[in-house]
């Protein structure tokens, strides 16, 4: 068996490598985190015209019609550059539309979410970040044939550049009374406010709806899809935050390596020191830990095993130990300076802190692992 990526796999990377290199190297980074947006709409453009937020979609929406293995080939080159976009959201809204909508819910949403025309994210956390069914506290009150929804949502990724939003809410205290709400943004009483974040290249906000009248056919599937979509759903967000996770950690590494090559002290670089090079390496080992368990992960999503849940579990498991390990040890190796707003370190760090938490960190996820071994 073959473990190694394909040709095909390794012509995405390289052109994804290359188009951020080329486009979006640090200097163009702090510039869009700077922006009232925190995205660049003409690079939005380009990756679109790649093919990005569809690489998942089936060809018939306006896809690719490839894998997540292929999904997180990409991700891994996006967390490396930092590269801020609506990306994550966006493939995370359209997965769910794939997964659960209905023939007519998929033709209506998913050429734009494919071709980029329309950004959209998850909205499913409500006052308590905890990443549970039973967490989901907005209650839906059945109005003219379809749902009245009032309450906030918070913690959600890309929330002041999306388009449409699919919001979770409960009818009823059971398992199999939650649902997801296909809310655009123009629609009368959704209100959109930006949370106040460190890391500018990963924005989040508050989506507010008073009395937001969702239609029956804008309730995604046939019938409400239960707290085994959200958990589904939640793990999908997991697995690609820990690719972006790879990425993220990789740069780090990259960054810390060349100024333990450029610093000199005693007369000599640093990076000959035990102090320094065994750090690098322990981050090194970690990368390569990382990829088994995403890789292995998003195989299990693609072939649709039994272990899927577990495997994303295990993964964004060590991802948000890792990457919170190595944030911190680069800015340690660097000194001082790593911790100045003029060197990129602390972008870095500060991402790590934000996909440390994304979806889920270790603690959560280790006891899911518990969970799903029986403990």
């Amino acid at each position: 068996m073959d473990f190694g990526f394909s040709e095909e796999q390794e012509m995405l990377r390289e052109q994804v490598r290359r188009f951020l290199d080329g486009q979006c190297a640090m200097p163009q980074v702090r510039t869009i985190a700077a922006s009232d947006e925190g995205f660049c709409r003409d690079l939005w453009g380009q990756l679109s015209n790649l093919g990005w937020p569809g690489l998942t979609l089936p060809e018939e929406y306006g896809g690719v019609g490839l894998a997540w293995v292929d999904l997180v080939v990409v991700l891994e080159e996006t967390g490396r550059t930092l590269f801020p976009s609506p990306l994550l959201s966006t493939t995370l809204a359209a997965t769910a539309i794939n997964d659960f909508g209905t023939p007519a819910q998929k033709q209506r949403w998913l050429p734009g979410l494919a071709d980029g025309s329309c950004i959209g994210t998850l909205a499913l956390l409500d006052e308590q970040d905890f990443l549970a069914p039973q967490a989901i506290q907005m209650t839906a009150k059945s109005s003219e044939g379809g749902y009245l929804l009032s309450g906030e949502k918070r913690f959600v990724q890309d929330a002041t550049a999306a388009d449409v939003f699919l919001v979770a809410f409960r009818t009823g205290p059971a398992n199999d009374d939650l649902g997801l709400a296909i809310v655009s943004r123009e629609t009368e009483g959704v209100t959109v406010e930006e949370t106040k974040g460190w890391d500018r290249t990963k924005r989040t906000g508050v989506l507010k709806l008073d009395g937001v009248q969702v239609p029956g056919e804008a309730v995604l599937g046939e019938t409400l899809l239960g707290a085994q979509a959200i958990e589904q759903l939640i793990d999908r967000g997991a697995l690609a935050v820990s690719a972006e996770a790879i990425g993220v950690c990789e740069g780090i590494l990259s960054l810390t390596s060349q100024y333990a090559l450029d610093r000199k002290q005693f007369g000599s670089p640093i990076g000959r020191y035990q102090g320094v090079k065994h750090p690098l390496a322990e981050i090194y080992v970690d990368i390569e830990c990382m990829k088994s368990l995403v890789y292995y992960a998003a195989w299990t999503l693609d072939e649709q095993t039994e272990e899927a849940a577990a495997a994303i579990a295990k993964a964004k498991a060590y991802a948000s130990e890792s990457v919170c390990n190595a944030g911190v040890t680069g800015v340690q190796l660097h000194g001082a300076i790593g911790y100045t707003d003029e060197y990129d370190m602390q972008l870095f760090i500060k991402r790590s802190k934000w996909s440390r938490a994304t979806y889920g960190d270790e603690d959560f996820h280790y006891d899911r692992v518990a969970v799903f071994g029986g403990l």
